[in-house]
């Protein structure tokens, strides 16, 4: 993955093209998080239910805080401690942003920054948030390779920016809704990242 690679997949993304793309999980699509019609596109893509909520991915951690002013001061430092990484965190988002990522909850956030390292570190440098989804038919496995996607979904994408084989194990989803009142969270979904580090990492 090249720099210019990159770069092209930034100018596709601001103008709402779909992006088959890698992250340090699996491959996602991406599209920008406020253009209806790349999320529509993306959507009918994966054939997923429209108001299905998405997570909003960040390649910069300091990126993703100044997008969210509004995170209560515990919550923010959680955020810090567990990104970059291979989670999804939901966050409140009392100013409902990114409104076309959250479904039928608009108050509620999923968030991703990835850890950028080896091929994929050239990713770091963009600068543009994206409404992403892994880049799988709804229901069907998540992809570690370019050759894992469908075919269909290929041939219906804009770009697509390869990162060679990824580790090919989804985000875990953390619910941080009620950790700025009182300090507990939950797990939502079991992934790359255990359980235990989690707890780790917020005790």
């Amino acid at each position: 993955m090249t720099p210019e690679e990159v770069a092209t997949f930034e100018r596709c993304i601001a103008v709402g093209g779909v992006v088959l793309f890698p992250a340090d999980t699996v491959y996602g699509l991406a599209t920008e998080p406020d253009s209806r019609e790349g999320v529509e596109r993306l959507y009918r893509l994966k054939g997923r239910a429209p108001d299905t909520p998405a997570a909003v991915m960040f390649f910069d951690l300091e990126l993703a805080l100044a997008a969210l002013p509004e995170l209560g001061p515990r919550t923010r430092d959680a955020v810090e401690r567990l990104l970059p990484g291979a989670l999804t965190l939901l966050v409140p988002n009392p100013a409902r942003r990114y409104p076309l990522a959250c479904g039928p909850e608009p108050e509620r956030l999923g968030l991703r920054v990835p850890l950028l390292e080896g091929e994929l570190a050239p990713l770091a440098a963009v600068s543009w948030p994206v409404l992403q989804s892994s880049a799988n038919r709804s229901g069907e496995p998540d992809a570690s390779r370019i050759a894992d996607v469908d075919e269909q979904l290929r041939a219906g994408v804009d770009m697509i920016l390869d990162g060679g084989d990824l580790p090919g194990t989804p985000s875990t989803v953390v619910d941080l809704g009620p950790y700025e009142r009182d300090g507990s969270w939950g797990l939502v979904r079991a992934g790359a990242i255990p359980r235990e580090a989690v707890l780790r990492c917020l005790r």
